[in-house]
């Protein structure tokens, strides 16, 4: 098993949020994921962990946030780039999302300012 699925399962909340990021060394490939923190504070501490920097294009506040990125990581598959980093356009992710959380219920949707 790879360590970011490793990673993942340790994080399967029943509270958190699901995300899509941006990231200025790549224009057409995002990154989907979930977190119980603060998306926002995630984004900040991805960016100084790596080269370049992130920027958190979406967000959502659900319950099962690992279970709604599970069900648009199985849909994107076919589209996958890179573990978490898929080359679509962050609207279509935005729109999946969306759409996911009529199946699974989410408390609030919180959305770039």
């Amino acid at each position: 098993m790879k360590k970011s699925q490793q990673n993942d399962e340790k994080k399967d909340v029943s509270l958190g949020n699901v995300y899509v990021m941006t990231h200025s060394f790549f224009s057409d490939v995002i990154r989907i994921g979930c977190t119980p923190e603060d998306p926002q504070e995630y984004t900040k501490s991805l960016s100084a962990k790596t080269p370049g920097n992130y920027t958190l294009v979406f967000s959502l506040q659900c319950n099962n946030p690992c279970k709604v990125k599970k069900r648009i990581k199985d849909y994107l598959n076919a589209q996958e780039y890179v573990n978490e980093f898929y080359q679509v356009p962050a609207e279509v992710a935005e729109r999946l999302l969306t759409r996911e959380t009529l199946v699974i219920p989410t408390l609030a949707i919180q959305a770039q300012p």
